[in-house]
């Protein structure tokens, strides 16, 4: 009765946390703020991505996770601790009731790397028999709803904040995948690069995530978006403001969209024959926050010949699934190495 059942996607650009009977309880940006003499944490989550780029030298924004991988062990761990503990409260009883855990881990990470991660769950809260690790494209296709535990083939595509993955899965296994370690983060970076390139203008993190997320699109959109942009100007070194259409985002994310369309073609071209009719009958499923991107599922149907969709509440799907495990633990603990 007090014992709370939580997943979580623990990415590198958001930390979103399931909680089982309340749903999607936390959602928050993997940041954290540092003081620098102290060696201590100023602030976590929405507090601290707000200093991204507007701190003195005496504090330090980072984020502790890195292309869906722990970078920083301590200040994750201690991150992980304190969105466990907003979660769960940090009751008299809480001690002797410790939530049962699973966080989700990208396709192919190392035993290392999965070891870090079971840790940094302990350390957060969780008894080492009750923290679990579930790998991401299997918890993407649980909480998007599809029938995993059947012999039939269904794609699933996570674009992440750090990696995008794409997999195939059948009877609660993966039959075939890749990632590559391309994601929001690098359409981000590579809007930097194109807004300084073409109008000599500097912009931070914040701003180009911003132009992403209002005016950004996979492919040209019938009716153009604009927005206006502030930077530093990097002749005059003069505060400017430029015009930023939707047309042009689209062109400055060309690339990293263009590794992301190998990494689906890859994992198609792996498929076996029988699953593969399957995928062409059913489609593949667009998961993640990359998925919100205008256009994003017209752009893979064109490239790939193969339908997609959006899942519903893209975003939510990978916490939702590590919770859905919880519950079907003992069935995929079988064909789920290291569950």
């Amino acid at each position: 009765m007090f014992r709370k059942e939580i997943g979580v996607d623990l990415g590198t650009v958001n930390v979103l946390v399931h909680v089982r009977g309340r749903g999607i309880v936390l959602q928050e940006p993997s940041v954290v703020a540092l003081s620098v003499d102290e060696d201590k944490i100023v602030a976590v989550g929405e507090e601290a991505k707000a200093m991204l780029g507007r701190t003195p030298d005496l504090i330090e924004v980072v984020r502790p996770m890195r292309d869906g991988v722990i970078a920083d062990y301590r200040v994750t761990e201690a991150m992980l601790r304190y969105f466990i503990e907003k979660v769960t409260g940090r009751g008299f009883f809480r001690p002797l009731f410790k939530p049962r855990i699973m966080i989700s881990v990208p396709y192919g990470v190392t035993s290392v790397e999965s070891r870090a991660v079971h840790e940094a769950g302990v350390a957060a809260g969780g008894s080492p028999r009750d923290v679990h690790l579930i790998p991401e494209p299997i918890a993407a296709a649980l909480g998007a709803g599809l029938p995993v535990e059947t012999p039939t083939g269904n794609m699933i595509v996570d674009f992440g904040g750090g990696t995008t993955e794409a997999a195939v899965v059948s009877m609660n296994g993966i039959v075939a995948a890749n990632s590559v370690r391309v994601g929001g983060v690098r359409m981000d970076e590579a809007i930097m690069a194109y807004v300084r390139k073409k109008y000599n203008l500097v912009i931070g993190e914040p701003t180009a995530e911003e132009l992403k997320v209002r005016i950004g699109a996979g492919m040209p959109l019938e009716e153009e978006l604009e927005m206006e942009v502030q930077g530093r100007d990097m002749v005059a070194g003069l505060p400017r403001t430029v015009r930023i259409t939707s047309s042009e985002v689209t062109e400055a994310i060309q690339e990293p969209l263009g590794a992301i369309i190998g990494v689906i073609r890859s994992v198609l071209e792996k498929t076996p024959p029988e699953l593969s009719s399957d995928i062409i009958d059913r489609g593949m499923v667009l998961v993640g926050g990359g998925a919100l991107l205008r256009k994003i599922d017209a752009l893979v149907t064109k490239e790939t010949g193969v339908p997609s969709y959006v899942a519903e509440a893209p975003m939510a799907c990978v916490a939702l699934g590590a919770a859905r495990a919880l519950d079907d633990y003992n069935r995929l603990r079988r064909t789920i190495p290291g569950l």
